[in-house]
């Protein structure tokens, strides 16, 4: 299992208590916003470094259509994987290893941490 998928098991098994029906569709968007966040801080940070180092890449335009399909590309790889019979593979590999309990709030938390330093690093552009 990797890293990801302890995450969104974290969540669903922290939201599965409150909404029953809504834990896997809040835990499919929280791994996937965190994801596009983590390619957003990547794609400025790598977009930063080339414009300091004078070199010419893709326009800006072309780089938002392709983070934009970058971002549609691994929501839906995201609901694939995680709906029907391999999130129930992965759930039973997840509950027969030892959970690892994580903070909530500082697992909600790292979305918006990672768009703000995107947004930091994007002004320094």
């Amino acid at each position: 299992m990797t890293t990801f998928d302890h995450l969104f098991f974290n969540v669903f098994t922290a939201f599965k208590t409150r909404f029953k029906q809504k834990a896997n569709s809040i835990a499919l968007f929280y791994i996937s916003a965190l994801q596009i966040a983590l390619v957003f801080v990547s794609g400025v940070f790598i977009a930063t470094f080339l414009t300091k180092m004078n070199a010419s890449t893709i326009s800006s335009d072309k780089a938002w259509i392709l983070f934009a399909i970058i971002s549609f590309i691994i929501h839906i790889q995201n609901w694939l994987k995680y709906n029907g019979k391999t999130r129930k593979v992965l759930n039973a590999k997840f509950n027969r290893s030892k959970p690892s309990k994580h903070n909530l709030g500082l697992l909600l938390s790292l979305p918006f941490v990672c768009v703000l330093l995107g947004v930091i690093l994007l002004q320094s552009f």
